[in-house]
């Protein structure tokens, strides 16, 4: 295992220096999914949820919730975030082997920078996510979020990372290439 890295030699948190390494080109994807009940479901993709557009709005809150990741995170660096693409995909009845229906959420993000940018694509899920609760809590309550995970970091020192498939998660469903790397707007 990895020394962690955000300690000093007392154990006390501190800023990783970052200062003397060189900009590289970084990507990270992170995935989360807010079940909902189905009428729930129906209500977002007819556009009939009364707080607006679903979609549009978490998917916008995602990408502003990426630029704000080092307000959030005590540790994280600043990043100029050259590219932010979230992609909200519908889970319908039987797509899914527990049975669940809703959205799956999916940020894909790019820097050229010292550091990579997983924090910015789980924070954008993670806002994404609880955007989709937000306007829709009045309708369904009972919303649950989960599977926030990175899927993939590429770049720096480290260079790529890939999820392994879990062979015990029949509700997984793991990346294509095109999805790791350029994920297309949901089709609204």
């Amino acid at each position: 295992m990895s020394k962690l890295t955000h300690l000093d030699s007392q154990g006390q948190a501190r800023m990783v220096d970052i200062g003397a390494k060189l900009d590289s080109s970084r990507t990270a994807v992170a995935r989360g999914f807010v079940a909902m009940m189905p009428a729930t479901l129906s209500l977002i993709v007819e556009g009939q949820v009364p707080k607006g557009d679903v979609f549009a709005t978490a998917r916008i809150a995602g990408i502003m919730a990426a630029k704000r990741a080092p307000d959030l995170i005590p540790l994280c660096h600043p990043l100029l975030i050259s590219k932010s693409a979230l992609n909200l995909s519908v889970i319908n009845p039987g797509e899914r082997a527990d049975g669940k229906v809703g959205i799956q959420v999916q940020a894909s993000l790019g820097v050229i920078g010292k550091t990579g940018i997983e924090m910015e694509a789980l924070t954008a899920v993670s806002v994404a996510c609880l955007t989709i609760y937000d306007m829709c809590k009045a309708v369904d309550r009972g919303m649950e979020i989960s599977e926030i995970r990175l899927l993939k970091k590429d770049g720096g020192a480290s260079g790529l990372w890939l999820r392994e498939a879990s062979l015990d998660n029949e509700n997984e469903c793991e990346p294509t290439g095109s999805e790791l790397t350029d994920p297309a707007p949901h089709p609204r």
